[in-house]
Order: C-alpha cells, then structure tokens, then sequence
C-alpha cells in the first residue's frame, strides 16, 4: 500500500511539474460547445459600421452560445462578407468564458465561430472544480474540448481524500 502511494505521489509530482513547463496540452472536458447554435449578444449599446462589417457591442457585454457564456466588458464582432452572420469576436476588458462549472478568465480573447477555437490572452486563469491551472495564453478548440496553455504554466490541485 505505501509503494502504491508513494508511486501516485511521484506520478502527480512528475504530472505537475511537466505542467509547469512553458507549455502544457490540456483536455478542457467541460467546456465545449456546439459551434452550429444561435450566438445570442446582449450589452449597453452597439455601434455598426457597414462599411467594414464590425459591430462594437459596449457596457456589460453578454455572448450565449449554447451552454457556453462569454462576458467581457466590450466585444468587437466581424460580420461575414455577406453580412449573414458573425465570424469572429473580440473580447476585451474583464473577460470570462463559462460553460457549466469550468470557467477561464483572461484580458482578451477572440474566438471563430465557425471553427470553434478561442485564443484567450494575458494573466489567464482556468478552474475546473478545485482544480487551476494559469499561464499567459490559452488556445483551445470548444468542438474538441481540447487546448494549450503557455507562458509560465503553473497548476494547482487538491488530492481527493481517501
């Protein structure tokens, strides 16, 4: 029982330091979405300009999509060509994505639409349950539920009790 033990020990030690790397691919399980579901923008206030197909949503900005919820306190949204939908999003100022207990926070973040994936940038920060994990930048895919953390990774986790 206490070579088994002190084996997890080592395990999660080695786990742990490997995540502290500059690098680290993580599976990010909870948050995901179904990228093809109505995105649904509430704020303050929008201001449009046809001309190169940007919408500035301003003031207490919320995004739905699904189960997923991105707040931030401006949004910059690029139309498609056609004008018949968003291609892209681009949160600054506070911004936080959720999808049932897992959140990440971040000072920015753009995230394609079509394809699902979501850069998120400076002092981010992740938390599934009682567990964390934070660095400088985080891509990940929402249809995959899978992405990479950098810069400076470090992550914390509580052992369950026996």
């Amino acid at each position: 029982m206490m070579m088994r033990l002190t084996l997890f020990v080592f395990a999660a030690l080695m786990g742990l330091s490997q995540a502290m790397a500059q690098g680290t691919d993580i599976t990010f399980g909870g948050i995901t979405t179904d990228t093809s579901q109505p995105v649904e923008v509430v704020s303050d206030s929008l201001t449009v300009d046809q001309t190169t197909q940007r919408g500035v949503f301003s003031g207490n900005v919320v995004v739905t999509q699904g189960p997923m919820t991105l707040t931030a306190g401006e949004i910059e949204v690029e139309y498609t060509e056609a004008g018949d939908g968003i291609e892209r999003l681009l949160a600054r100022g506070g911004v936080t994505l959720t999808s049932g207990p897992d959140a990440v926070k971040s000072v920015e973040a753009v995230y394609t639409i079509e394809s699902g994936d979501v850069v998120m940038t400076g002092g981010v920060l992740m938390t599934q349950g009682k567990a964390a994990i934070s660095g400088q930048k985080l891509v990940m895919n929402l249809t995959t539920g899978r992405g990479r953390m950098e810069g400076r990774v470090t992550t914390t986790f509580v052992p369950e009790k026996n």
